[in-house]
């Protein structure tokens, strides 16, 4: 029979980590997992209706009040239509710094991480 060769134990290189530095770090990496959620698909489904939402109310009630104005003033759609593109101007103000604001606070996110990883 053919003896098999003894195995040695491979060195561990300086500077590396030990086991329970590793599994302390895993354990902190899983804590600030859980803490930290990566939203899901409902939160992305939430956020577009709520960017939605922020858009179509500015716009109908501007389309309402110039509407109303109207029948009170004859004269034409001036109201209506000045109404309305002011709304949606108003809306798409208010979309852009709720997406903003969202973006800001991700990417802060992400550079803290950055900040905290060894």
């Amino acid at each position: 029979m053919k003896e098999e060769p003894k195995r040695t134990p491979h060195p561990m290189p300086p500077n590396s980590p030990t086991l329970a530095e590793q599994v302390s770090a895993k354990a902190a990496r899983k804590i600030k997992a859980r803490r930290n959620r990566t939203p899901g698909v409902w939160f992305g489904l939430g956020m577009m209706g709520l960017i939605g939402w922020s858009v179509a109310v500015p716009t109908l009630l501007g389309a309402a009040l110039g509407l109303w104005l109207d029948q009170q003033y004859p004269g034409g759609r001036l109201w209506t239509l000045a109404l309305l593109m002011a709304g949606l101007t108003l809306g798409c103000l208010n979309a852009w710094h709720w997406v903003s604001q969202e973006d800001q606070a991700m990417h802060s996110e992400n550079e803290d991480n950055d900040d905290q990883q060894p």
